[in-house]
């Protein structure tokens, strides 16, 4: 029988590079978004505790789905099992950083 896949997702978020594992991706109903469900978190003893990960688990605690917006992902890609999320400060002087404009433009008076 065929494993579930499971996906890496990584994006951007205030000046922040997160990189999360999850089991469902797909587009959203809101227009400009990637839906993201079931997220998975590295089960480890309770010997090592990674701090990036702790952190990435407390951010998203209860979340059973989260919305991102298109223009904030950097990269999606289907693996084979899931490593360590985490959560990293973007480097200076890097090259990643959120799309300049809104997806659409609302409708104004002068429309």
């Amino acid at each position: 029988m065929a494993q579930e896949p499971i996906y890496k997702v990584i994006f951007f978020n205030q000046g922040q590079i997160y990189e999360i594992y999850a089991r469902q991706i797909y587009q959203s109903d809101l227009y400009g978004f990637i839906e993201i469900e079931e997220l998975v978190f590295g089960e480890r003893s309770g010997v090592l505790v990674d701090p990036g990960e702790e952190k990435l688990k407390a951010e998203f605690e209860g979340v059973n789905r989260t919305y991102i917006p298109m223009h904030a992902v950097v990269r999606i890609d289907e693996v084979a099992r899931e490593g360590v999320g985490s959560i990293s400060e973007a480097p200076s002087g890097s090259n990643i950083a959120p799309f300049p404009m809104s997806a659409f433009r609302p409708k104004g008076p002068a429309d």
